[in-house]
């Protein structure tokens, strides 16, 4: 194969991983579902569905009939008196499906979790989703770097990008006060869990503090970047590199963060529940909760960029050695 087919190749399938990516971005990339007795299949046909997205945590339950009810009479007869203090939006007589809307299973499954001691979804990987849209705007502009095939249109093109992104981050997040409005969210949440105001403080301006150290360290990475590709021929395969390990670091800080969630319980739940690893993969028990837990379509478009990446990749290093 000629130098002009394998640089089309390599463009093509660095494209194609582009596309998928920022595809996989607007995508739910996991879901996660609990099913119990006390929330029926009329009501929650796939029981309280979550779907976590590289942005966020949404509502992944369908809406159902007019008239169904959800499964708080059962939940009711469980906690007895401690169900209007633990979960006020359980009444036995109240239609959660009037005129057929979605149930809201995010604000759902933040309940169950009050039960046990765990914390707001919300509360959840806060830097990570916040910086989200600038980590990928970076991978982009990394794998249209490596599209092209000399040096100087690399770090031109780089060189552009990287400047982009770090305005664009430093503005959103500093000067349109981004940052700032989501720490206030985060302090609320965080506030429906426990009255702590001296330890919510702190944890909103750790928030802070670590988001802005991030927004440095991703500029500094942008600089590293640039000047392995200028000194290092070779350090230019990182360019589509990192970008295709994207389903591992997802999968990585996903389970980090569930193991956060479930060793770091307070004893005030209604139940008390040994500290445990909530499920990655498959399904598991908690308590009187089936719960499962697996990728979804998203993370399919994420693999298939990564594959893409890496078959770019394999060329682009073939064609280094037979040029060498």
């Amino acid at each position: 194969m000629n130098t002009q087919k394998q640089n089309v190749m390599v463009r093509g399938l660095t494209l194609l991983a582009l596309v998928l990516m920022i595809a996989a971005y607007f995508s739910p990339i996991w879901w996660v579902s609990l099913t119990a007795p006390n929330y029926p299949q009329d009501a929650f046909p796939d029981g309280i569905r979550i779907h976590f997205h590289f942005n966020g945590v949404f509502n992944g339950c369908k809406a159902v009939g007019k008239g169904t009810r959800m499964g708080g009479e059962t939940l009711q007869a469980d906690l007895g008196e401690d169900t209007e203090r633990y979960n006020p939006i359980l009444d036995k007589n109240k239609d959660v499906n009037k005129d057929a809307k979605s149930l809201d299973c995010v604000h759902e499954m933040n309940t169950i979790n009050h039960y046990v001691g765990m914390y707001p979804i919300d509360t959840g990987s806060p830097v990570e989703l916040r910086l989200s849209k600038f980590i990928f705007g970076w991978f982009a502009v990394m794998l249209l770097g490596f599209m092209a095939t000399q040096r100087k249109h690399q770090l031109m093109i780089m060189g552009a990008g990287f400047a982009a992104v770090s305005v664009w981050m430093v503005v959103d997040q500093l000067v349109m006060g981004q940052l700032d409005a989501f720490a206030a969210h985060y302090y609320h949440e965080a506030s429906t869990f426990f009255n702590q105001p001296e330890v919510l403080l702190r944890w909103k301006a750790n928030l802070m503090m670590a988001t802005k150290a991030s927004i440095a360290g991703l500029m500094v990475a942008m600089a590293v970047i640039l000047l392995g590709v200028w000194k290092i021929r070779s350090f230019s395969l990182l360019l589509v590199l990192i970008p295709a390990m994207l389903p591992l670091f997802f999968v990585l800080d996903y389970a980090g963060w569930l193991w956060f969630f479930g060793h770091n319980l307070h004893p005030w739940g209604a139940f008390t529940v040994k500290p445990f690893m909530p499920t990655v993969f498959g399904e598991g028990k908690v308590a009187q909760f089936s719960t499962y837990s697996y990728p979804y379509y998203g993370y399919a478009m994420l693999v298939g960029s990564s594959m893409a990446a890496l078959l770019a990749l394999l060329l682009r290093r073939k064609q280094m050695r037979e040029q060498e």
